[in-house]
């Protein structure tokens, strides 16, 4: 581990059993494999870990929490802030009751699918097609094959960046699709999911039929964020893209997917700058061809040349 000894006073007299990383590069850390480096990226040891590092940063020290790293586009510049890293440190996945499950935020969303349906409970199978945490589902909403996250939450528990903990309902939150707005400076750190009783082969079976599907539909063993676009009302991004002709579009290392035309993928050697800038053309001749405004579910980080 690094020394804590950085930035913002001194965090070595924290008792902080994380892992510090300076400069660290997130194309590492990214389903894209692009992005610059984050000026810090912590670790932590666990959610106690991950408090009294909160509690021991500057007050105007820039935050951004990485799950799995999908739907997040971090520019070539990077992140000058710090980065926690909750893959690999809030993973308690668990039942607690015989119809709910807990699950902290750095849980993948196909491993709560899995344990929901080997224990016989359904209603959480789309979880398997999302290519995240639980985190960043619940940050957006996420969805696939008709299900998504937030009809299924019973209460959230979030962690401000003095690391005050607090319990809330649906109700606090304004949900809608592929987006959740929720109070400012604040972060996911779990969720109690309410499931339904059903036939654990059957449950797990479908688990399967998805997964499947999800291989021979989209380009799983390519570096990509998930669906790039919001699918608009009673239509699909997809259909559009093709529509316009966009299918294998190349900027740079980036194309659009041959496979699946709401993927971006990176060939190899794509920038975040490739990237983004395919993103604009996507959206600029699905709109001249189709009069139809795609809306990205993409999260960016940083700046990037073609909005400044």
């Amino acid at each position: 581990m690094m020394s804590l000894r950085t930035f913002g006073g001194d965090l070595s007299g924290a008792a902080l059993r994380g892992e510090l990383r300076l400069a660290e590069p997130l194309a590492r850390h990214t389903s894209w494999r692009v992005g610059g480096p984050a000026a810090r990226l912590y670790r932590p040891a666990d959610r106690d870990d991950l408090i009294r590092f909160l509690r021991a940063l500057d007050e105007d020290e820039p935050l951004f929490w990485l799950g799995l790293g999908s739907n997040l586009l971090v520019s070539d510049a990077g992140f000058a802030g710090t980065v926690i890293q909750t893959r690999g440190c809030l993973t308690t996945l668990e039942l607690i009751a015989p119809d709910r499950l807990r699950a902290e935020a750095g849980v993948a969303c196909a491993q709560a699918a899995r344990l929901a349906g080997r224990h016989g409970l359904v209603g959480i199978e789309f979880l398997a097609g999302i290519p995240g945490t639980i985190g960043g589902a619940l940050a957006m909403n996420a969805g696939a094959w008709g299900g998504e996250t937030w009809p299924r939450v019973a209460l959230v528990r979030t962690l401000d960046r003095h690391g005050q903990v607090r319990e809330r309902l649906p109700e606090a939150f304004e949900i809608g699709y592929r987006q959740v707005s929720m109070p400012p400076g604040e972060w996911f750190l779990e969720a109690e999911l309410v499931l339904e009783p059903g036939n654990a082969a059957a449950a797990q079976a479908t688990v399967r039929a998805l997964l499947e599907r999800r291989a021979a539909t989209q380009p799983t063993g390519l570096p990509s964020c998930g669906s790039v676009f919001r699918n608009p009302p009673g239509d699909h991004a997809a259909r559009l893209i093709e529509a316009a002709g966009l299918k294998g579009r190349r900027i740079g290392g980036a194309q659009v997917s041959p496979k699946h035309a709401n993927f971006i993928i990176n060939t190899g050697d794509a920038s975040a700058g490739d990237i983004s800038r395919l993103i604009r053309l996507v959206q600029t001749e699905v709109e001249r061809c189709c009069g139809v405004q795609l809306i990205p579910e993409v999260h960016r980080v940083g700046v990037f040349a073609d909005e400044t």
